[in-house]
């Protein structure tokens, strides 16, 4: 099926170009999005007659998009989400959820906007696409987290698991300590019976110095 773009579409063409799809694509994206029209005789010669108003509202959204997207390139949204030890989330990342995060620190994103290639199954920074014009896409980071403190950390470029081994590093320490604690009370209370002139000797013979009766 041959479609002439209304706007460039990446890896088929840029606006004006006539081109071969599928007609499945065709009916399901492009021409519902009005990103295309059949290329029939009087779309062709409907469309150079207005080739000029679009390049011009192009260059203008084109504009607008790259503004948005020199502030949005880059950036680094938070999300929360509940996982497991081990780090794997209970679900995954959609992106509608990166979109709500980028939408929440005051960028307006659209969740057909965001591109995620790799599912987000895991605690830790993951890069996404944002695709605000067919000629201007961005990325930005999602980090995600189990709470604010581990996305903090996790922003200072600590992984999942090094967290978790430190965390294991400080209980080990931990424990260590209470033995030794122990250990020094008891050498301490050794120290004070010598002191005091008691050996466990004086004390287990205690009784065979008693008189008999």
């Amino acid at each position: 099926m041959q479609v002439i773009l209304l706007e460039r579409v990446a890896k088929l063409g840029q606006m004006g170009d006539v081109v071969d799809v599928k007609a499945g694509y065709a009916r399901n994206f492009l021409l519902p999005q009005k990103k295309a029209l059949t290329a029939s005789k009087a779309n062709i010669a409907n469309f150079e007659t207005q080739k000029a108003q679009l390049e011009a509202r192009n260059l203008e959204t084109k504009k607008e998009a790259e503004d948005m997207g020199g502030r949005l390139d880059g950036q680094q949204f938070i999300v929360i989400r509940q996982a497991s030890d081990g780090g794997n989330l209970y679900g995954s990342v959609t992106t509608r959820d990166a979109a709500d995060a980028a939408t929440a620190d005051g960028f307006s994103v659209d969740r057909k906007q965001v591109v995620i290639i790799d599912p987000i199954k895991a605690l830790g920074l993951h890069t996404v696409s944002v695709v605000l014009h067919p000629e201007v896409t961005v990325s930005m980071k999602l980090n995600v987290a189990r709470s604010a403190e581990e996305a903090e950390l996790q922003a200072s470029g600590k992984s999942i698991q090094e967290l978790a081994a430190e965390e294991e590093a400080a209980a080990e320490f931990e424990i260590q300590e209470l033995f030794d604690d122990i250990g020094a009370a008891a050498s301490d209370d050794d120290d004070l019976a010598e002191s005091a002139g008691i050996s466990q000797d004086d004390e287990s013979g205690e009784d065979e110095d008693q008189p008999q009766s």
